[in-house]
C-alpha cells in the first residue's frame, strides 16, 4: 500500500508483514510551518516503522530458520559448494532471503536502460504459439532494454520474424539462429522426452550465440513472468562474487532426482534434488573460458554408457555436470522457478502472491496440472494469453531506443498526413501495420507433381467462424485464410478449431492472424496476408460467405489456363460446356482463380466499399483474360450486413471518403498505365 502525502517522495521505507512487502513513501515538502509541524509528525512515524522493521526481520530469522537450511535431500557424502542467491554482504539477512521472500531494500537491480538478453529455443506451430505468451509477460512487467535471441526452424522462424516486424515493439531486438546448423551437436544423444532434439539444444547456446554476448537468460516456451525480468538479470551480479560461477538453476522441485518416484526408477545422476533448466542464468563468458562445449560432451558420453538415453533432456546432462562441478552453479530462489508439474514441491516457494516471479507450466498436462493453487496461476496465464499486444508497443522513457527500419517509416507517413484531412482516418489506416501471426494453428501441405494445385483464399473475422466448417467439407484442397480478430477472439478461436472434428483433421489449412487496430475493418491488408501465404501455383480468390460447389477444387486443378476467370453473362453460362472469354465491365467483382504472382488487392480501400472491384480493375489493366468456366461455381450463404455495411449507408462522410479514394485509385491508375486507364474512369462516371 502507498500512500503520497505530498508531491515530493523523499524517503521510501519496506516492512515485512505476514510475508508481505509493504511500501510506505514518506513525502516531505517544506513550505509553511503547518508543513513543518506534519514533518515533523511523519518523521516520527517513519523512525516508528523502521524500528517495526527491524523487530519484524528479527521475528522472521528466527520463526522461519528452518526454511533457512537446505533442502531436504539425499546428498549422501558429497559436499554441497553451490552458493545459494546471498553474498558476503547479506549474512544478517540470510534466513530472510532462504526463506523465499525478498525484503525489498535488499533486492538486486540491473542499470536503468541495461540491455537484457534472453534466450528461447523453439520450433513448430504450437511452441511458437507458446513463445508470444512468454514474451507478452516479460514485456508487460520490464522497464529494460530486451534482446531476444531465439533458436528456430524454418516454421517458428517464420512465424516469429513475421509477428515482431509487425509488432514493432520499442526497445526490443530480436535475432534469429537456425536450429538445423545445430542439430549435428546433439543429435546424437539419445533422447526421450516430447521435446526431442530440440530439447537439447540449450546445451549449444555458447557455440550458437554471439561470441561477445557474455550473459544471457535461458527460458523455456512454458514460461509465465510475473515480475520484472530485470530482477532476475541482476542476480548475475552475485556471480561476481565467485569467479567460477557460471550457471544460475533454481532446484528441482519433485522427487525426480531422488530416485523413488516407481520401482525400479532410475534418474540420472544430480546434485540432491537436482535443478530445472527451465530457467537458466548462463554466464557465457565464463562457460566458454572453461570449456564447456568439450565438458558437457564428455560428461553426456560417460553418462549415456549406463543411462543409454536422456528422459529429461538437456536437464539431465545439466545435472549430470553440476554433479561432478557444483562449485560451478549458484543456486537461485525457488520463486524463480516455480514449477507447476504433478507431485511438485512448489507450494514452498512462496506463502503470498506477491512471493511469485516465475510460473513455469513443466508438466505435458499444462493447464490440467494439479496444484492447490492451479486456478490462480491458470488465471494469470490466460490473462497473458488473451491481453492486447498493442498495449505493449509503449516507449521506454529515457532509454534511448534505435527504431526499426519499418517503424521509421511509419513514422515519417504518418507525419505527412493532415489531421483536419476530413478522410484522415481511411489514409491512415492504409499505412497502419498490423501484428500478424502465421500459421496459428498446425499447417502441412505436401506439393503436387504436376504443378496445377489451387489454394482457396478467403478472409474473415468472428462473426464469419460458424461458415468455415461448410468450406473445408466442400473445398478438400489447400486453404490459406486470414483472420482478423482480437487477442482473446483468437484464443477462441484456437479453442474450437481443436473442439472440431471438421478442423482439427484438416493440416492443409493456414491459420493466419491479423489483430485487431483501429476503427475500420482492413480487408485488403487481410486478403493480401492470405495471399501471400500460398505455397500452390494458382489461387483462388473468394470470400467466407461463398461456398465452393463439391468436387471444384478438382475441376479448377485440370483446367489451368495462364490468366484469369470470372462468372459473368449467366444466359451464356447456362449452356456453355466449353470456357469462354468475357470482358471487364465497371463494378465488375467476379472471384477468380489466378496465378499467386498475382497484383495483391489495394490496401487504401478498408471496410465496405470497392475493395474487390479495384482488384479485378487491376487485373484487367495488366491484361489478364476474364475466362468463364462452364461447370464452376458457388452458392452465397446468407448473412446479418456487417457492421462496416451499416456505416456506409448511414454516413455521409463514410461515403464521401469513399469516393474521394475512387478518384485518387483511378489517378493512380493513370499515372501507372497511361491512356489504358481512361476506359476505367469512364465507365464510373456513366454509372
Amino acid at each position: 500500500m502507498c500512500v503520497f502525502l505530498s508531491l515530493e517522495i523523499n524517503e521510501i521505507c519496506c516492512a515485512v508483514s505476514d510475508g508481505r512487502s509493504l511500501l510506505l513513501s514518506a513525502c516531505l515538502v517544506e513550505s509553511t510551518e503547518a508543513r513543518l509541524l506534519e514533518r515533523d509528525v511523519l518523521a516520527s512515524r517513519v523512525r516508528e516503522v523502521e524500528e517495526e522493521n527491524r523487530q519484524i526481520r528479527l521475528q522472521l530469522s528466527q520463526s522461519q530458520g528452518l526454511a533457512a537450511q537446505p533442502v531436504e535431500g539425499n546428498y549422501g557424502n558429497q559436499q554441497w559448494a553451490a552458493s545459494a542467491d546471498t553474498g558476503p554482504e547479506d549474512v544478517e539477512n540470510t534466513a530472510e532471503e532462504r526463506a523465499n521472500h525478498s525484503e525489498c531494500s535488499r533486492s538486486p537491480t540491473a542499470e536503468k536502460c541495461e540491455l537484457i538478453h534472453v534466450a528461447c529455443v523453439c520450433a513448430g506451430h504450437n511452441a511458437s504459439r507458446d513463445v508470444v505468451t512468454l514474451v507478452k509477460s516479460i514485456l508487460f512487467h520490464r522497464r529494460n532494454p530486451l534482446h531476444f535471441h531465439f533458436i528456430t526452424d524454418t516454421v517458428a522462424n517464420q512465424i516469429l520474424s513475421t509477428l515482431f516486424q509487425s509488432w514493432m515493439v520499442p526497445s526490443v531486438q530480436v535475432s534469429f539462429y537456425d536450429a538445423d546448423e545445430l542439430k549435428s551437436e546433439v543429435s546424437w544423444i539419445p533422447n526421450k522426452h516430447y521435446s526431442g532434439i530440440y530439447g537439447l539444444m540449450k546445451l549449444t547456446l555458447t557455440k550458437a550465440l554471439p561470441s561477445n554476448l557474455s550473459k544471457v537468460i535461458v527460458l523455456d516456451t512454458d514460461i509465465t513472468f510475473a515480475t520484472d525480468i530485470a530482477e532476475l538479470w541482476a542476480i548475475f551480479r552475485k556471480f561476481t562474487g565467485n569467479q567460477k560461477q557460471v550457471i544460475g538453476l533454481v532446484e528441482n522441485q519433485s522427487d525426480w532426482y531422488l530416485g523413488n518416484l516407481w520401482k525400479n526408477h532410475k534418474p540420472w545422476p544430480a546434485l540432491g534434488r537436482g535443478f530445472n533448466t527451465g530457467v537458466i542464468l548462463l554466464y557465457l563468458e565464463r562457460l566458454r573460458r572453461i570449456g564447456w562445449e568439450q565438458m558437457w560432451r564428455l560428461t553426456a558420453e560417460r553418462e549415456l554408457m549406463s543411462m543409454l538415453s536422456t528422459s529429461l533432456a538437456d536437464q539431465d546432462i545439466f545435472n549430470a555436470f553440476i554433479k561432478q562441478n557444483p562449485v560451478l552453479v549458484h543456486q537461485l530462489p525457488c520463486f524463480w522457478n516455480v514449477q507447476l508439474s504433478d507431485h511438485t514441491r512448489s507450494e514452498q516457494c512462496y506463502t503470498e502472491v506477491s512471493d511469485l516471479k516465475v510460473i513455469h507450466w513443466n508438466s505435458p498436462k499444462k493447464l490440467r496440472v494439479k496444484n492447490k493453487h492451479v486456478e490462480f496461476f491458470r488465471n494469470l496465464y490466460l490473462t497473458f494469453l488473451e491481453y492486447d499486444g498493442n498495449l505493449l508497443r509503449r516507449e521506454l522513457f529515457g532509454c534511448p531506443s534505435q527504431a526499426s527500419s519499418e517503424s521509421t517509416e511509419l513514422q515519417h507517413a504518418l507525419e505527412e498526413l493532415d489531421e483536419d484531412d476530413q478522410c484522415y482516418d481511411f489514409r491512415r489506416e492504409r499505412i497502419m501495420v498490423h501484428r500478424v501471426h502465421l500459421y496459428f494453428l498446425q499447417y502441412e501441405y505436401t506439393p503436387t507433381d504436376d504443378g496445377t494445385d489451387v489454394t482457396l483464399v478467403a478472409q474473415l473475422s468472428m462473426d464469419r467462424l460458424q461458415m468455415l466448417e461448410a468450406i473445408c467439407k466442400h473445398w478438400e484442397g489447400p486453404i490459406s485464410l486470414a483472420l482478423y480478430m482480437s487477442d482473446a477472439e483468437a484464443q477462441q478461436f484456437l479453442r474450437y478449431a481443436q473442439a472440431s472434428e471438421v478442423l482439427k483433421n484438416r493440416k492443409n489449412v493456414g491459420y493466419h492472424i491479423v489483430y485487431k487496430e483501429g476503427q475500420f475493418y482492413p480487408v485488403n491488408l487481410v486478403r493480401n496476408v492470405a495471399l501471400r501465404n500460398v505455397n500452390t501455383p494458382y489461387v483462388f480468390l473468394t470470400d467466407v460467405d461463398f461456398l465452393p460447389v463439391y468436387g471444384l477444387y478438382d475441376y479448377l486443378r485440370y483446367h489451368v489456363w495462364t490468366k484469369g476467370h470470372a462468372p459473368t453473362n449467366y444466359a451464356k453460362w447456362r449452356t456453355a460446356t466449353t470456357p469462354y472469354k468475357v470482358e471487364w465491365e465497371a463494378d465488375f467483382e467476379p472471384y477468380v482463380v489466378v496465378r499467386r504472382d498475382c497484383p495483391e488487392y489495394d490496401q487504401r480501400f478498408v471496410g465496405f466499399g470497392w475493395n474487390k472491384v479495384s482488384h479485378i480493375i487491376e487485373l484487367d489493366a495488366q491484361e489478364y483474360d476474364l475466362i468463364v468456366l462452364p461447370n464452376a461455381f458457388m452458392i452465397h450463404m446468407p448473412h446479418a450486413p456487417s457492421f462496416d455495411i451499416s456505416k456506409f449507408r448511414s454516413s455521409p462522410s463514410y461515403r464521401y471518403c469513399l469516393t474521394t479514394l475512387k478518384d485518387e485509385f483511378h489517378q493512380d491508375l493513370s499515372r501507372k498505365y497511361g491512356s489504358a486507364a481512361l476506359k476505367y474512369l469512364t465507365a464510373q462516371r456513366n454509372i
